[in-house]
């Protein structure tokens, strides 16, 4: 441990110890204040260094107004600092330190304390006012050992304006991501849900049905992850692990294809003839339509020799598109006229007409380049009266 780290965690020990006798706003500032900042090299016996009721001559405040420390270095002030006594909560404080904040473009920290409780300000959302929220709070009666090395960032010696904001920068995302992940967890949405089952390489239609059949699965599989990375990052004796988390030994059943479950990417052989092979390009050119149009569209696949088709509500009179993914340049036909406006739109997504107006795709992925004509195709094969014409013609 490190002489600053030892003398962080002595300081947390002496608010521990003596906070509760801090009953008044000086009693606060000489006994939990000023020796925070005489650890972070401000010493309040330099006045250079730490300025006591420091008045700036704020635009339109009162006259008696002054903020209670300001924090100096090199001759300019880096930090304001507005003490409270040590019961007093934080929570209505902020504007009147804001004022100060933003009335002195040279300060890039703003903080508010009663010595039990730290809340660090910048200026992220605009420049030169002070933020709503802090980016960083530090509770000595509680202090998290992961901060200890952001506080170093403050001493007099270290203090660099835009490292700090980088730091407050990083601090809001890293909070944000926190919650977004703990809340994923906890409650497991459609798409993290979605997400789970593609990376484990569960060869099915991704449609709300199913989705909803391995929601409480996934929501298990969290338990028992979580469980084990607990585990397994606790040294071997130190401590006693935590009890196992009970799954059931029986889960709801998952109906999952043959493909090879150690390559999600492998093909797949019709049982009934091994000339009709699946590709993992044409199982995601399917998802991807199915993305689109939407989970209850009701669209169906099918593989042959020679290409694989969409089909609309699983009739083969009805295909939205057929692929062939087996030339030099792989590509889609549709079956809606290829119209100067389509083909406009086809130019706009960077891609290209192949022989017989096909589209060129290169990756399955490009199809979302040209949802239009999705739709379009969609639109005609949901239409029987177009079906209808070719059986009187007929």
């Amino acid at each position: 441990m490190s002489g600053f780290e030892e003398r962080i965690k002595n300081h947390a020990e002496h608010v521990c110890n003596v906070g509760s006798h801090c009953t008044t706003e000086e009693t606060t500032k000489q006994a939990l204040i000023l020796p925070l900042l005489d650890i972070l090299g401000f010493s309040p016996f330099d006045p250079t260094r730490v300025k006591a009721e420091y008045n700036a001559d704020f635009p339109g405040a009162k006259a008696s107004e002054r903020v209670d420390y300001a924090l100096f270095c090199d001759a300019v002030p880096v930090m304001f600092i507005e003490a409270k006594a040590h019961g007093e909560k934080l929570d209505n404080h902020c504007p009147q330190l804001s004022r100060y904040f933003n009335a002195t473009p040279e300060v890039t920290i703003g903080a508010i304390t009663n010595g039990r409780e730290w809340r660090f300000f910048t200026d992220l959302a605009n420049k030169n006012m002070m933020d709503e929220d802090p980016f960083l709070t530090v509770d000595f009666t509680t202090l998290d050992p992961a901060l200890v090395t952001r506080l170093q960032q403050f001493k007099h010696d270290e203090f660099q304006p835009e490292a700090l904001r980088i730091l407050a920068e990083e601090t809001i995302y890293l909070n944000a991501f926190t919650d977004a992940i703990s809340s994923a967890l906890r409650s497991p949405d459609t798409d993290f849900v979605r997400y789970v089952a593609s990376k484990a390489g569960i060869q099915r239609q991704f449609n709300a049905r199913f989705i909803d059949s391995v929601t409480p699965i996934v929501k298990q599989a969290i338990q028992r992850s979580v469980s084990e990375m607990v585990v397994s990052g606790l040294s071997s004796g130190a401590v006693v692990a935590p009890p196992p988390v009970e799954i059931p030994t029986q889960p709801e059943p998952v109906a999952v294809s043959t493909t090879d479950e150690t390559d999600e990417k492998a093909d797949v052989v019709d049982p009934n003839n091994a000339k009709i092979i699946t590709t993992y390009a044409e199982r995601r050119l399917f998802e991807i339509t199915q993305d689109i149009l939407g989970a209850d569209t009701e669209l169906a696949a099918k593989d042959t020799e020679s290409y694989y088709s969409i089909l609309f509500q699983g009739k083969v009179n009805r295909w939205l598109m057929r692929y062939q993914g087996d030339k030099k340049q792989p590509s889609v036909s549709f079956c809606i006229p290829m119209t100067d406006e389509r083909k406009r739109e086809i130019e706009r997504a960077g891609l290209e007409l192949g022989a017989s107006d096909s589209v060129i795709i290169m990756q399955p992925e490009h199809i979302a380049r040209i949802p239009g004509l999705i739709f379009d195709a969609l639109a005609y094969c949901s239409d029987d009266a177009n079906f209808k014409r070719k059986i009187a013609e007929a």
